[in-house]
């Protein structure tokens, strides 16, 4: 297994979903913001709806938080109706986005070539992509969760040099434990996480596996952030519904403070 050592800064990231107005999302930061004023041991990141981005920006200008696009096109233009392209989440002042989410592959149909794309279109428009996988219940009580990640993460980031893959962040979600209250264990998603960065390492070497960051993503609530983040492994958080709520969100963000 690539060997792993902890200077890699935590990532806390927030995906709001199909949740929030633009009201709602500009009181949750005026909230949020003060709770996490003296947080500067691990980056935010908050995904809002897309109709809110440009509200989230605005609330959180000159804070530490990174406001991210939930999904992107990989064309710049087009004949795409509903979709938005890199250069839009980048003119509104996104800094990041989330691509493959397991939702997107369940319920949009989206492939490991699709993700490749988007990852690409993110990457030659300068956003930080989150680059999601996992495997479903099926596919661990078969086994198969080993063989999923791989063709998953291969799938995505087979093309890319180690200075392309540099900027990304991999998100481990065991589709079985998102919002369905379960959660793996802090060792079984530790090691998945390891297997991550050992694919890391055989495709890109050592010292990037090293520094490469891996959240976990599953039922991430203020109550078990502490067990998750003391493997070493586990680098920070991707958070979904208990990301909704300023307390709850903070609560895991000033992890170590609890």
């Amino acid at each position: 297994m690539a060997t792993s050592s902890r200077p890699r800064v935590p990532v806390i990231a927030g995906n709001w979903k199909m949740h929030k107005t633009r009201a709602e999302t500009r009181e949750f930061f005026a909230a949020f913001l003060p709770l996490v004023a003296r947080t500067s041991e691990c980056e935010i990141v908050v995904a809002p709806a897309f109709t809110a981005l440009a509200d989230a920006v605005a609330a959180t200008k000159d804070s530490p938080v990174m406001i991210a696009g939930q999904d992107l096109h990989w064309e710049p233009q087009g004949a795409f109706t509903g979709e938005v392209s890199a250069g839009m989440l980048v003119e509104t002042g996104c800094r990041a986005v989330l691509i493959g989410h397991s939702e997107r592959r369940e319920h949009f149909g989206e492939t490991d070539e699709m993700v490749a794309r988007k990852l690409r279109a993110a990457l030659e428009a300068g956003l930080r992509p989150i680059v999601c996988v996992g495997e479903t219940l099926g596919e661990r009580e078969g086994n198969r969760t080993e063989e999923i990640l791989e063709r998953q993460f291969h799938g995505a980031v087979g093309a890319l040099t180690a200075r392309d893959f540099s900027p990304i962040l991999l998100a481990y979600e065991p589709v079985w434990a998102i919002g369905t209250g379960r959660t793996a264990t802090p060792e079984l998603a530790a090691e998945a996480h390891g297997f991550l960065r050992t694919l890391v390492a055989t495709r890109f070497g050592r010292e990037v596996a090293a520094a490469t960051r891996i959240l976990y993503g599953g039922s991430v609530k203020p109550g078990n952030i502490r067990g998750l983040m003391a493997q070493e492994q586990i680098d920070g958080a991707l958070v979904g519904g208990a990301s909704l709520e300023a307390a709850s969100f903070a609560a895991i963000v000033n992890f170590r403070e609890g």
